[in-house]
């Protein structure tokens, strides 16, 4: 190797060790040299993992990847023909580029199993080689690549511009336009070094011709000379049994999520994880380390993929209990905002009415909509509606923010988007769902009258049909989807009914919007308070008790922050506070003090307080007397499991592990994530899967489960780890504190404890001395580094409760180290 290309891989981060040369007996009859890294691996038997760049990078495009992969593997990254630092070679088709890449496989004598990750033109590449040569491939992982045009799409704009006649060379060869321009296109971004180390190769105009050519290959016709080698391996991809991974960068606007769901739709057995901040060079601006290490260990182990089964259901549907509704006229839902209410005749034919006119507008089984209507009746109707056609409901409440419900919308990948005028202008117009329909509410509710849902003309979906997609609240990142099945959703109904001895004479008030979507399926008549749904904090307790008055309520549902400015409004009598038998408060701890304030409202009920999550509710519960006969302890107490839900502390991390029948199916389009969150572990003497809250705690040993903090706000201190829970309980006893948050700031393994309290005297910057010390002396012998006032923490659209103790930390990091006042 030349000593100027020693030290330009070494200024690029690589290891001028891995950077070799072969020539290769191609099947043209002549010999090539090919230029490739080649990362010796530890363990002989580990499969061989083959990394294929696209155009206009080369091997450098792996360098993350090869400085980051376990050890055990090796890792080998050619640069195409033509490309990089390889030969340059007359013009190559897409045809040959597969014979090529075999030609050097062989060379390399490679006998292990060979995964292949690949992207761009080298995703297209991979497939074909996998195509041809199943028996050496043990599996793929693609990053923003294609196989086809996805139906109904045209070629990316960018391809078809660079490959226009007249200005294809000179964009392509004769300047280095499209290969600066690469590197730039949208994405979280990659740095001045990797954008040089990416150019390298193609400095000179004689350079560029393979990325010339790499251009011109592409088929934008069915005439191309390409053209039909390439519909070839798409059409034989379907044949592959290998594990396939895609890893998608969404912001790329040449291989969009477009791509990534048509070869979702071409292999057996895939997975699909979206980054969402990341762009065409995924491969490059974050870590997909991770993603292989997984893929290849979840093949190895033969880690279950959750299937769908398609048993018919077995009458027990979310429905079911609408159509019984008819023989009464009693009310079904009341609305308080909107100062209307329906019957329950009213209900079910307004259910049976968007269901039928949803089914004749072509929605069929499997159809993601996105619901856009605002907290009210015809939202519960819309979403029962999409549940009886066997649409996928995808519920992403206005309490994520304009931002959250945007994201979660375009995660989803819908196909169609129902709401008012303004929803849909905006899902429109903003690009929320570019390529789906959109259906407004007051068209829908045009339609022509079907009286019972017995009377729609579309099949049922079965049992373990996907239903809904609901998001997280985003308090510890951005918000995910979570998929359901009618069976899984049934099973959470139940779970709820057995927990609170609900019965059909009993009535319910929602204050948080989601949790309204139970009632019929409960079959109990439901109450929408009069609130901002964005602001869980603006429920009064006038306008709780009025919907308690309307619908007869004997259970009422609110957040933490909801019923705390219930309590702090509650100067005037609510009488219909005093009947009701059951109040539920979840989304964040609840304080003992809001739970019995509230009880002095409510002087019949009993007061609970579930624990769960989105994708899995409920986990256990706990009530206002337990919680006084148990007295404080070293976190949050959130009682017991409930009925059929099994719990496990992970003895390493102290993670809590859920297990229940209705676990939801797990994440969308974050296959990752998902593999991470959903181990299958030995338990009590059966394998099942358990999900991983991301909670820290502990059982006691009365069974009681305990939570002390998240995973991600562990405070990483040099004498172990400290929870944040705990801190802030024994914070928020002092005199004048009303909300604490306990952070770590500095290097990971290192953190010093950084306090930040909320106080009646609503200041804000270092606390007094009195209170300094008293805050050091109730966490000693805890080292302190800062004690700090703010006027308001901040915390979760959703719920108004969770602290984003991660956005306190970063400020905090920038307060202490002089680069924020």
């Amino acid at each position: 190797m030349h000593r100027p290309l020693v030290a330009d891989l070494a200024t690029f981060g690589l290891d001028p060790s891995w950077s070799d040369t072969i020539d290769v007996p191609s099947h043209d009859g002549t010999t090539h040299r090919w230029h490739f890294l080649d990362r010796p691996g530890t363990q002989k038997d580990a499969p061989v993992v083959l990394c294929l760049h696209g155009n206009p990078t080369w091997s450098f495009l792996w360098s993350r990847l090869l400085n980051e992969l376990n050890s055990d593997f090796r890792i080998i990254a050619p640069d195409h023909l033509s490309m990089g630092l390889s030969e340059r070679v007359p013009t190559r088709t897409y045809r040959d580029r597969l014979a090529d890449l075999n030609d050097l496989v062989n060379a390399l004598n490679i006998t292990a199993p060979i995964w292949i990750v690949a992207q761009d033109w080298g995703g297209a590449i991979g497939m074909g080689y996998a195509v041809a040569h199943p028996d050496r491939v043990a599996g793929m992982v693609l990053s923003n690549t294609g196989i086809a045009i996805p139906q109904n799409r045209r070629a990316p704009l960018l391809i078809r511009l660079a490959a226009v006649t007249g200005i294809h060379r000179l964009v392509t060869k004769d300047s280095s336009l499209f290969v600066r321009g690469t590197p730039l296109l949208p994405g979280r971004g990659i740095s001045h070094l990797q954008r040089t180390a990416l150019a390298f190769p193609y400095r000179h105009r004689r350079r560029r011709n393979g990325v010339a050519d790499f251009v011109a290959d592409a088929p934008l016709t069915t005439r191309h000379s390409s053209a039909d080698d390439i519909a070839d391996v798409a059409e034989k991809l379907s044949t592959l049994t290998i594990p396939v991974r895609l890893v998608w960068g969404s912001r790329d606007p040449v291989f969009n999520d477009d791509f990534a769901h048509d070869l979702m739709n071409r292999f057996q057995n895939v997975a699909l994880h979206r980054v969402a901040d990341s762009g065409h060079l995924t491969v490059l601006e974050t870590s997909i380390a991770p993603f292989v290490e997984a893929a290849i260990k979840e093949s190895r182990e033969g880690m279950p993929q959750q299937q769908f089964s398609h048993e018919k259901n077995d009458g027990a549907t979310l429905w079911s209990q609408i159509d019984h509704w008819v023989s009464t006229n009693d009310i079904a839902i009341t609305d308080a905002a909107q100062d209307i209410f329906v019957t329950r005749p009213e209900f079910a034919a307004l259910v049976a009415t968007y269901a039928e006119a949803l089914h004749h507008r072509g929605i069929r089984l499997g159809d993601r909509i996105a619901v856009l209507v605002p907290p009210s009746i015809d939202l519960i109707a819309v979403v029962y509606a999409c549940w009886r056609i066997g649409a996928v409901a995808v519920v992403a409440d206005r309490g994520l923010g304009l931002r959250g419900l945007r994201s979660a919308i375009r995660a989803s990948r819908v196909s169609h988007v129902i709401g008012p005028v303004k929803a849909v202008l905006a899902a429109r117009l903003l690009r929320w769902a570019p390529d789906a329909s959109t259906i407004r509410l007051s068209v829908l509710a045009g339609s022509p009258v079907v009286s019972r849902l017995e009377f729609v003309s579309a099949p049922e979906p079965s049992a373990d049909d996907l239903a809904a997609v609901l998001f997280t609240s985003g308090a510890t990142g951005p918000a995910k989807g979570v998929r359901y099945t009618h069976r899984q959703l049934y099973a959470q109904r139940d779970a709820l009914q057995e927990t609170y001895k609900i019965n059909q004479t009993d009535s319910f008030v929602a204050a948080f919007a989601p949790f309204a979507l139970y009632g019929p399926a409960l079959g109990i008549a439901t109450g929408l308070a009069d609130m901002d749904v964005t602001s869980p904090g603006t429920l009064t307790a006038v306008a709780l008790d009025d919907a308690c008055r309307r619908v007869g309520a004997t259970m009422v549902f609110a957040s933490p922050a909801a019923l705390a400015n219930v309590v702090k409004t509650a100067s005037t009598e609510v009488p219909h506070l005093r009947t009701v038998r059951l109040v539920m408060s979840a989304g964040a701890p609840v304080p003992i003090q809001t739970l019995q304030e509230v009880s002095l409202l409510c002087p019949k009920a009993e007061l609970h307080t579930p624990y769960g999550m989105t994708e899995v509710l409920p986990v256990a519960d706990v009530s206002l007397s337990d919680l006084i006969r148990i007295g404080s302890g070293h976190g949050v107490c959130v009682g017991k499991p409930v009925s059929g839900c099994n719990v496990l502390i992970d003895p390493n991390t102290s993670e809590l592990l859920v297990s229940a029948p209705w676990m939801s199916v797990g994440y969308d389009s974050l296959w990752l994530m998902e593999h991470d969150a959903r181990p299958v572990l030995d338990a009590n003497g059966q394998r099942a899967t358990w999900h991983r809250t991301g909670d820290v705690g502990h059982i006691d040993s009365e069974g009681n489960v305990w939570i002390e903090g998240r995973l991600v706000h562990m405070i990483r201190t040099s004498r172990g780890p400290v929870a944040p829970v705990p801190l802030e309980i024994a914070i928020e006893a002092l005199p004048n504190v009303v909300r604490a948050a306990a952070v770590g700031v500095g290097p990971v393994d290192v953190q010093q404890i950084v306090v930040v309290v909320e106080t009646t005297k609503n200041t804000e910057g270092p606390t007094d001395i009195e209170l300094t010390h008293a805050v050091r002396t109730t966490l000693a012998p805890l080292t302190i580094a800062s004690v700090w006032a703010t006027k308001k923490l901040p915390v979760d659209i959703r719920h108004n409760s969770k602290i984003d103790r991660t956005a306190v930390s970063q400020r905090m990091s920038q307060i202490l180290s002089g680069r924020q006042k």
